[in-house]
């Protein structure tokens, strides 16, 4: 088994649900049918590809190391000849998430980190328009899978943002896979499981996750000063 992690961010993210065309909301995280679809495009897949369905096959987990703010923002469409209608998108501010997939063909995965740092389609987190903040932060990992190397991999969250909670030695951060790999969570359900991105024809099944936390070390912690009789009451 090999697995790669990504880290993800953006001054806006957005990862579309079963919205309407209206008022279109977003996931807390990455979908893996987002990552597919970066996935996708950095190989330089079209749109309705049939090798996309083999990207389903890889095993998939991400962590929310700073949860994102969502924003509201609306838009003025014109959907058919002379009709426009309002539209409201959700988009995540300011969020750090990090992505691990994983395969036992270990040169597939090698192949996948190449396409990642060398895409041959602009890569977007989530909707088109919202583009990585600079260049993929990649990490290799052999001999581990995605929910071993996320729950030991160091916390990713931006500075600012680990210095906020300076006083927690460490933090909980939440942790969702593919259910097989957390086999003693409880599995839901989520329309997660892309087959085509033809915008006439999109097509999506469902796939088991699983939900778990995991601590990480805060390297901004600062203990609190330790209070003495002297400061207490004054010097005698």
């Amino acid at each position: 088994m090999k697995t790669i992690s990504i880290r993800l961010t953006s001054p806006l993210q957005s990862y579309g649900n079963e919205a309407q065309f209206a008022r279109r909301t977003t996931g807390d995280y990455p979908s893996k049918s987002a990552i597919v679809g970066m996935l996708a495009a950095a190989l330089g897949y079209q749109r309705d590809d049939p090798a996309i369905n083999a990207l389903n096959d890889l095993l998939f987990a991400v962590r929310v190391d700073q949860p994102g703010q969502v924003m509201t923002e609306f838009q003025t469409a014109e959907w058919k000849p002379g009709t426009r209608k309002l539209t409201y998108r959700d988009l995540l501010q300011d969020a750090v998430f990090v992505v691990a997939i994983g395969s036992e063909d270990e040169a597939w995965l090698d192949r996948l980190a190449e396409a990642l740092r060398h895409p041959r389609f602009q890569l977007y987190l989530g909707r088109r328009a919202n583009v990585p903040a600079g260049v993929l932060k990649i990490q290799t990992f052999a001999g581990q899978d995605p929910v071993g190397v996320l729950a030991q991999l160091p916390w990713q969250a931006s500075r600012w943002y680990q210095r906020r909670s300076r006083r927690q030695a460490s933090m909980s951060v939440q942790l969702i896979a593919d259910a097989v790999q957390l086999p003693e969570r409880r599995a839901d359900l989520v329309r997660d499981a892309v087959h085509s991105f033809d915008q006439k024809h999109r097509q999506y099944s469902f796939r088991p996750i699983a939900v778990t936390k995991v601590q990480l070390a805060n390297p901004e912690y600062k203990p609190a000063p330790t209070a003495t009789a002297q400061d207490a009451f004054g010097q005698v």
